[in-house]
């Protein structure tokens, strides 16, 4: 697309040292945590690639000469391609790294701001996962009860914790020790999406109990809030890995006989339970420290019990075939 209007462009590549700091899309993404840099990466490196028919990716791509028929063409691509949700995230790092081209004084104002105004892709999809039901709760925590080893205490702690106040595990594995205060019964959490920090209280009953009965078996150490647990019960006083959390939930999953979740499954359907116990969305939004209130209310089950209710007053006269 770009390089029928400007041949030239085949021919930029990076040069000098002080490039990666001139190049907008690495502004942008070095602004981002580990995990979203990879994701808006791949994003960016997908529209770069359709600018310029394959040749060059988001580190190569000159972005101070995307014009606004060039976003416009993008956005009717990403549209017929991906869902809403998904193409409306990477028209996001789209404006973003035009944004940074602007700020870099490598476009005019006018030349961005018409670049920029392409709509969102309209539509909705279901969040990805499913709602656990309380049963399938409660049969997690008892497999992990059931283990008297160190690492039966920790992971009815995690679960715990992972259900009653929505944390990711790529936040789980941030926690240290001291960020859990039981003066106040709130753990601090560092967000691994867009850096921010907050406090979420911990409720008093039975979430508080499984913390405490793991911080009675791991010690007052400062240091990560939770540790390894190898097969013999030893413990390590150091950091587990993201995905050390989602192999132990889909480890007590099968021993507990609940079907497969995912780790975001437990935060989905806290936003579930809580909307349907009469949260109001803009609470819920807070404690699951979402940038955004459509998200939360994409949690919302609500409105499908309410069309399950309705379709149940329809009455289909069929009364089996006859023999």
């Amino acid at each position: 697309m770009l390089t029928e209007k400007h041949p030239e462009i085949n021919a930029i590549v990076p040069a000098g040292e002080n490039w990666y700091d001139r190049n907008p899309a690495a502004v942008y993404l070095t602004g981002l945590s580990e995990s979203s840099r990879r994701t808006m990466l791949q994003a960016l490196n997908i529209i770069a690639g359709k600018l310029s028919s394959g040749e060059l990716d988001a580190l190569s791509l000159d972005w101070s000469r995307v014009r606004y028929q060039h976003t416009a063409a993008i956005r009717a691509w990403l549209a017929g391609r991906y869902s809403p949700g998904t193409a409306n995230k990477m028209l996001s790092a789209l404006r973003q790294v035009l944004k940074h081209a602007w700020k870099l004084g490598q476009m005019s104002a006018e030349d961005y701001h018409r670049a920029a105004d392409t709509g969102s892709v309209r539509g909705e999809t279901l969040p990805a996962g499913r709602d656990l039901r309380p049963a399938e709760i409660e049969a997690l925590l008892e497999a992990c009860a059931a283990d008297t080893t160190p690492a039966g205490a920790r992971d009815a702690a995690i679960i715990a914790i992972m259900y009653a106040t929505g944390i990711r595990r790529s936040s789980v594995v941030k926690l240290d020790l001291a960020d859990y205060s039981r003066a106040d019964e709130t753990l601090h959490i560092r967000s691994a999406k867009g850096r921010k920090d907050y406090l979420s209280q911990i409720p008093q009953e039975g979430a508080i109990a499984a913390l405490e009965d793991w911080i009675a078996v791991r010690g007052d150490s400062p240091g990560p809030l939770f540790w390894p647990v190898n097969k013999g019960g030893t413990m390590t006083p150091r950091r587990l890995s993201s995905q050390a959390i989602y192999n132990m939930l889909q480890k007590r999953g099968r021993e507990a006989g609940v079907k497969h979740f995912s780790p975001h499954d437990l935060r989905r359907t806290l936003a579930g339970d809580l909307l349907d116990a009469g949260a109001d969305v803009v609470t819920v939004q807070r404690i699951l420290a979402h940038a955004n209130v459509q998200t939360t209310a994409r949690y919302d089950r609500r409105p499908e019990a309410t069309k399950r209710k309705a379709v149940s007053l329809i009455h289909v006269p069929y009364r089996g075939r006859q023999t």
